[in-house]
C-alpha cells in the first residue's frame, strides 16, 4: 500500500481506493480499507452520514418510540386496576429532540470518526466516473479501485397528478413543524406501516391505501393480523386498490380510487408517499462507464460486489436490494476487502434478519413459505399464536403469532417470521439457527428462558410435532 494521504485529498500517485458516498456503506468501506493500510478517498456530497442517521432509522425510530410511550399510557387499562392517559403536549419540542439526537449521532459516528483514520481523505463534491478514475467537482481523483455507495431516495408512484401535489416523503414527514390533523399514507410497506402507526398514536387521523396488501413480503397470516391491529387503533386500512388520480383542492389532498368499478374519494390534510426507494444512480456516469443497471435502477453486482466494469464495486442501497443499513455496511466491508485482496469473499444474505418497527413488531429471516415453494422445496409449517406464549399472557398482550418454515424431508429450518411486541429482539435466535443449519427438532429441544418472547420460537418448533396448547408451563 502507498503512504497515508493528506486530509485535503492531494496525493501525487492517487489512492488505492475511492469510495463514492459517505453514508453507512461508504464509511464501512472506507474504514475497512484504512484498517488494512490503504489510502482511501471518501467522497461525500451533501449531508454526511447518509440515510440511516439523518432521515431514516434514527429519526423514525425515536419518533416511533415516543408514540409507543403515548400508546402505552392509554393501554395500561389492559391490567385490572390501572388507568393511564398521555398526549402530545409540544410537537415542536418532540421534533427538536429528534433533530438533536440525529445531530449528535451524525457528529459522533461520522464526522468525529474521520480524524481517527489517517488513511482516509474526505472529499466533498459531486462525483462522476471517468475512464481513469473519478471526477470530483470535475477534478480528477486517481484511484486503483472504486466502490459506489450512493444509497437510495424515496420513489414517486405512478399516480396521475402526483407531480402537482405537495406530498410528504419519509424524510419530510419527520420534519413537519406542525402535526397534521389527518394523513393519507400511500403504500403498505414497512415504512408506510411504521409511520402510519406513529402518526396515529400521536393523534393524527390516518388512512392507509395500497395497491396490494400490507407488507407484501411478509407471510399472509402476519400481514393480515397486523392490518387488524392497525385498524383496532383507529387506522383506516384500504388494500387492493386502483388509483385514478390525486389532486389538491381547498387546502386538502384528494385521492380518487376505483372500488369495484366506481370512483371513491379519500381526503386528508397531508399525503405521505411510501411506495419504495430508488437507487441513487443518476449523474454518476455509470452507463457511460460500462456499468450495468438493473430494471429497478440499482447497480448490478455479482456475489463479490463487483459491477460489470473491472475495478468498480458497489454496495448498499444503490444495488437495489437488501436495503437495510446493516446489510449496506456488510456489503461495503466485503467490497473493500475484495477490492484490495483479490475478490475471494462471497456476499451471503441467507440468514439476513429484517424488522418492521410497528407494534407489534414484525421480524423475519430466511424463506417464507411461498419463497421456499417457489424454489421447489417441499415444506412444512408451524404457526403458534401468542396466546400460547406465557410472556404474552403475563403482559396481557397476546397480539401476534410466530410462523416457522422447515424442509418437510430433512426437518431443516428454512425461515420464520414473528409478529410480537418484542419480536425484533427475538429474531436473531432464529437467524443463528438458520446460519448453523438447525432442524426444527433441535430448536425445540433447546433450553429457553421462561417468560420471554423468544421462548415462542421453541414452542413454534415443537408445534411441528405436537399441540403446544396441551403442554404445561416449561414442560417442553
Amino acid at each position: 500500500m502507498a503512504d497515508c494521504c493528506s486530509t485535503d485529498g492531494s496525493r501525487k500517485s492517487g489512492y488505492d481506493l475511492a469510495v463514492i458516498g459517505a453514508g453507512s456503506a461508504g464509511f464501512s468501506a472506507a474504514i475497512t480499507a484504512a484498517e488494512q493500510g490503504a489510502n482511501v478517498a471518501l467522497i461525500g456530497h451533501g449531508l454526511i452520514g447518509g440515510t440511516c442517521v439523518n432521515v431514516g432509522c434514527v429519526p423514525s425510530k425515536t419518533m416511533i418510540r415516543a408514540a409507543e410511550a403515548l400508546h402505552g399510557a392509554g393501554a395500561a387499562s389492559r391490567f385490572a386496576g390501572l388507568a393511564g392517559e398521555a398526549h402530545v403536549a409540544d410537537w415542536r419540542a418532540l421534533i427538536a429532540a429528534k433533530d438533536d439526537l440525529v445531530k449528535t449521532l451524525r457528529q459522533k459516528k461520522y464526522v468525529d470518526l474521520l480524524p481517527e483514520y489517517n488513511g482516509i481523505a474526505y472529499l466533498e463534491g459531486a462525483a462522476r466516473l471517468n475512464g481513469a478514475g473519478v471526477l470530483v467537482n470535475d477534478s480528477p481523483v486517481a484511484a486503483g479501485k472504486i466502490i459506489v455507495a450512493t444509497g437510495a431516495s424515496p420513489a414517486m408512484p405512478s399516480i396521475p397528478g402526483i407531480e402537482n401535489v405537495p406530498f410528504l416523503t419519509s424524510t419530510t414527514a419527520l420534519e413537519l413543524a406542525e402535526q397534521p390533523r389527518s394523513l393519507l399514507v400511500i403504500g403498505g410497506g414497512y415504512i408506510g406501516c411504521e409511520l402510519a402507526q406513529m402518526f396515529a398514536r400521536t393523534g393524527t387521523a390516518v388512512t392507509m391505501v395500497t395497491r396490494s396488501r400490507l407488507l407484501p413480503e411478509a407471510e399472509p397470516e402476519i400481514a393480515q393480523a397486523l392490518a387488524r391491529y392497525l385498524a383496532d387503533e383507529g387506522i383506516t386500512v384500504r388494500i387492493g386498490l386502483t388509483y385514478s388520480r390525486i389532486e389538491q383542492q381547498d387546502g386538502e389532498i384528494t385521492l380518487t380510487i376505483d372500488v369495484d368499478g366506481r370512483a371513491e374519494m379519500l381526503t386528508a390534510e397531508q399525503v405521505l408517499v411510501t411506495t419504495g426507494r430508488m437507487p441513487n444512480t443518476a449523474d454518476l456516469g455509470l452507463e457511460e462507464a460500462g456499468i450495468r443497471l438493473a430494471p429497478n435502477g440499482g447497480i448490478v453486482v455479482d456475489d463479490r460486489m463487483r459491477t460489470s466494469k473491472s475495478g468498480v464495486y458497489a454496495a448498499g442501497d444503490v444495488i437495489g436490494r437488501d436495503q437495510f443499513v446493516y446489510m449496506a455496511a456488510y456489503g461495503a466491508k466485503l467490497a473493500a476487502r475484495n477490492a484490495l485482496n483479490g475478490d475471494s469473499l462471497v456476499y451471503d444474505n441467507t440468514a439476513m434478519p429484517w424488522v418492521v418497527f410497528t407494534d407489534p413488531q414484525v421480524a423475519g429471516v430466511g424463506f417464507s413459505e411461498a419463497q421456499a415453494i417457489e424454489r421447489g422445496v417441499g415444506v412444512k409449517t408451524s404457526v403458534v399464536s401468542l396466546d400460547q406464549v406465557p410472556r404474552a399472557l403475563a403482559a396481557r398482550d397476546t397480539r401476534g403469532l410466530i410462523k416457522l418454515v422447515a424442509d418437510a424431508k430433512s426437518d431443516r429450518l428454512l425461515g420464520g417470521q414473528i409478529l410480537a411486541p418484542e419480536g425484533a429482539d427475538s429474531i436473531q435466535t432464529l437467524a443463528l439457527a438458520l446460519k448453523h443449519g438447525m432442524t426444527a427438532k433441535a430448536l425445540g429441544e433447546m433450553i429457553f428462558p421462561y417468560l420471554t418472547t423468544v421462548e415462542g420460537l421453541k414452542l413454534a418448533a415443537q408445534g411441528f410435532a405436537k399441540d403446544v396448547a396441551k403442554l404445561s408451563c416449561c414442560a417442553g
